[in-house]
């Protein structure tokens, strides 16, 4: 069921949105292969809700807005980012996220690096 809600989402986004969530979301899976994938946060206003991946706690989010595909780590803060993948929320103190535009490219290995740092992170802190 939440597969299916995911594949809603993203063929709801049409375009080059639906192509690089459907990619993130490949990465993911390919990182960490038993990651859970949900939509979360449904309402009147996002009926399809947030897809989210967690493995001992959320992972992290991917949303769509107009101008840019926002992946947002939970736990972002406290993860090594040796390649520089977060570009943004690089204020606060809990998420960092990777903003992607139309046209630009995610390091791949990196990214299911990040991916891997951050499902160990939440297996380290113990949280659900």
């Amino acid at each position: 069921m939440t597969s299916a809600q995911i594949d809603a989402k993203i063929q709801s986004l049409g375009g080059w949105r639906a192509g690089t969530l459907a990619e993130i979301r490949r990465l993911i899976h390919e990182a960490v292969p038993e990651i859970e994938e949900d939509c979360k946060w449904i309402k009147p206003t996002n009926p399809l809700g947030v897809p989210t991946w967690s493995r001992a706690g959320i992972v992290c989010t991917g949303e769509a807005y107009k101008q840019v595909v926002k992946l947002t780590f939970a736990r972002g803060a406290s993860l090594d980012d040796p390649r520089h993948l977060f570009n943004s929320s690089l204020e606060g103190s809990t998420r960092r996220a990777i903003d992607l535009r139309e046209g630009e490219s995610l390091d791949a290995g990196a990214f299911k690096d990040l991916i891997q740092a951050a499902v160990a992170q939440n297996q380290r802190s113990g949280t659900r």
